[in-house]
Formats: C-alpha cells, sequence, structure tokens
C-alpha cells in the first residue's frame, strides 16, 4: 500500500512539474533560452494532447522525411546534420523563383531589354539578388524571430530543433543582407544611374522584411498589413528592380504593380493556415485566426482571382485584348487547382496547391508586364 502511494504521488508531482513549466513559457517565451525552451514547449504540447488528441504535423524521422523538400525549404523535409544545407533550408529555396520572375517581368514591361550578354548578365544578377540573397535574407530573419511558434508548430525547423544556433543565424542573416545590398549597389553603377533606384528599392525592401517579421512593429501580427506588404515584396519589388534597371519607373506601373500585389497577400494566407495553433496561443492576428480557417481561404482565393480578373479588365480596356484574353486563360487552371487542393484542405495541400498553381499566376505576371511594354 504504501509502495502504491509513493507512485501515486511521485505521478502527480512529476504532472505538477510539467503543467508548471508549460505554463512558464505561455507567460513568458521570450525569457528562455533555446535548448530550454524546446524542453518547455515539449510540455506545453503534451498537455494539449492530452486535452485535444490533435497535435501539429509531427516531425519527419531522420529517414521519414524529403532530402528534396529540405533542401527547398518545405514541410516534410528530412532531418540534416550537415550545416550548409541547413543554411540552404532556411533561405526556402521554394520561395525565390516568383522573385527571379519578377525581375523578367520588370524588364520585360521597360521595353529596353536586349538579348545581349550585358543585359544578359545584369538580368542575372539582378535575379541573384532579388532570389537567394534578399529572399534568402526575408526567410531566415523571418525563422529567426519565428522560433516561438515554430517550435509549437513546427519543432523539427532547423532553429527550434537546435540543428544550427542562434549566432550562426544571425551571421547568416547579415551576410544575405549585405551581398543584397552589395550587388543592388552595383547595378547602378553598371545600369548608369545618377540615383541608386535599385539599391534604394533593395534598401526598402529589406527594411520591410525586417518590420514585417521583428517586434515592436512586426508587420505579420495583422494578417491584412503584414500578408499585403509580404505580397507587394514578392511581386512589385522585383518587378520594379527589373524595369528601373532596364528602363524608366513609371507611376502608372507602380499602381498596377501594387494593385496585383493584392493576390500576392492571398498567396501569403497560404503559409498561415499551418501556424494557426502557434499564432493563436502567441497573439498573431492572421487571417485564419482572425477569421477561422475555412472563411479564411475564401478570403484567400478571392484575393488572387478577383485581382487578376481586374488586371484582365483592365488590360481589355486599355485596348489588349488579346493579352486580357490570355490572362484570363491562366486564371482557369488556377481555379481548378483552388477546388482540387487547397479548398479541399489548406493545410495538408498547401504545397501541391502552391506547385501547381503559382506558375500560372506568374505566367500572368508577365502578359501583363509584355501588355505593358507595347
Amino acid at each position: 500500500m504504501a509502495c502504491v502511494l509513493n507512485s501515486a504521488l511521485s505521478l502527480n508531482l512529476s504532472n505538477f512539474k510539467r503543467k508548471r513549466v508549460g505554463t512558464q513559457y505561455l507567460v513568458s517565451p521570450l525569457s528562455l533560452s533555446l535548448s530550454r525552451r524546446r524542453v518547455t514547449i515539449g510540455a506545453a504540447k503534451t498537455d494539449a494532447n492530452e486535452a485535444k488528441p490533435q497535435a501539429p504535423d509531427k516531425a519527419p524521422d531522420s529517414g521519414g522525411g524529403s532530402s528534396f523538400n529540405q533542401l527547398l525549404g518545405i514541410r516534410g523535409a528530412a532531418k540534416e546534420t550537415n550545416k550548409w544545407k541547413i543554411r540552404l533550408q532556411l533561405t526556402k529555396p521554394v520561395t525565390w523563383p516568383p522573385l527571379v520572375l519578377g525581375v523578367v517581368c520588370g524588364a520585360a514591361a521597360s521595353g529596353n531589354f536586349d538579348w545581349t550578354l550585358e543585359d544578359v548578365a545584369k538580368s542575372i544578377v539582378c535575379m541573384l539578388m532579388s532570389g537567394p540573397l534578399l529572399t534568402g535574407y526575408t526567410q531566415t530573419i523571418n525563422d529567426y524571430y519565428d522560433r516561438e511558434i515554430d517550435a509549437i508548430n513546427e519543432p523539427y525547423r532547423p532553429i527550434p530543433s537546435g540543428v544550427i544556433s542562434e549566432n550562426e543565424v544571425i551571421t547568416q542573416i547579415w551576410i544575405l543582407l549585405l551581398g543584397g545590398l552589395g550587388l543592388a549597389g552595383l547595378l547602378d553603377v553598371w545600369a548608369g544611374h545618377d540615383i541608386p533606384i535599385v539599391f534604394c528599392l533593395a534598401l526598402g525592401g529589406s527594411l520591410i522584411s525586417y518590420i514585417y517579421s521583428a517586434p515592436p512593429l512586426k508587420l505579420k501580427q495583422n494578417g491584412w498589413i503584414g500578408n499585403f506588404a509580404l505580397g507587394a515584396s514578392y511581386i512589385s519589388l522585383p518587378w520594379w528592380a527589373g524595369q528601373a534597371l532596364f528602363g524608366t519607373l513609371t507611376p502608372d506601373i507602380i499602381v498596377l504593380t501594387l494593385l496585383y500585389s493584392i493576390a500576392g497577400l492571398g498567396i501569403a494566407i497560404v503559409n498561415d493556415f499551418k501556424s494557426i495553433e502557434g499564432d493563436r496561443l502567441l497573439g498573431l492576428q492572421s487571417l485564419p485566426v482572425a477569421f477561422g480557417a475555412e472563411t479564411a481561404k475564401w478570403i484567400c482565393v478571392g484575393a488572387i482571382d478577383v485581382t487578376q480578373i481586374s488586371v484582365a479588365g483592365y488590360l481589355l480596356g486599355a485596348g489588349k485584348p488579346y493579352y486580357a484574353l490570355a490572362l484570363l486563360g491562366l486564371i482557369i487552371p488556377q481555379v481548378f487547382f483552388q477546388f482540387q487542393y487547397f479548398l479541399k484542405d489548406p493545410v495538408k495541400y498547401d504545397v501541391k496547391y502552391q506547385a501547381s498553381a503559382q506558375p500560372f499566376l506568374v505566367l500572368g505576371l508577365l502578359v501583363t508586364a509584355l501588355a505593358t511594354s507595347h
């Protein structure tokens, strides 16, 4: 009998300690060290599982994830110990193509791009600046400031799992930022700009990336403002850089691309669904948290589709019916994949949806760029 009482007492004390750690995390997450935070979150998640048998996606074991996903920086990645692969994962290469193609759109819209060795070299350097360097900086700094949320939603990611130290991540942030700004300055000199417009765009985009992720502003705390800022960074800024590099950035293009960035807002919402639990716990008002997943997924697809239909209407009114029809034709497969994947389950099929639908969105941007160049 004494043995049974001792066992029960030991179990109760163990549960008490576990719940206390969980409470301590929820009150003051920023005061904890990285290693301590991982223990704490694990405890808090265990308690949550006891109350509600639904947990975030499990971390893949060393043999259970995809090495390809790891290199692209998307969900379902295999565990990795190679520091260079981990650093690449933090930059999320899967997010580079829209920025790279945004530069192409800007160059096409300028009407001054020629298939010469010099122009091709300029565009490649601009793509390197926009994609691997400054987008890599954006994604790395976002992961750094999201480490508490990721410890809840995706505890297997590089920073919360401890496979890379916070000091190493900070070093990477600075290298990517300075490298991107350095190339921007080089492009201004190369293009003979009196005003370093490419550098100013790169600096402004880097500032937006910082205040999007970092306190005290942390724009991503507000789903509307944060997602629009992200959408504008992905659609407008690389377009502006490409057009400024080869021609003149005009007010009508600035307005048009900012309106197109409403579609980028929709794309940004896609990434919020997998973070609902952590966002809710830490008080971030993403649209899935503010409106619920069911409403937010319709806001997402509505922002993407209505924006493109409106731009097609603008092109039609501008006397460019063939471009308008081409853009409308590219919207159809996007709508199909929205019903096929995203609207069924925005968490389960987010990667499939983006891989299937986003190429048509980017091609639509290129059609619009070509239309504005004539």
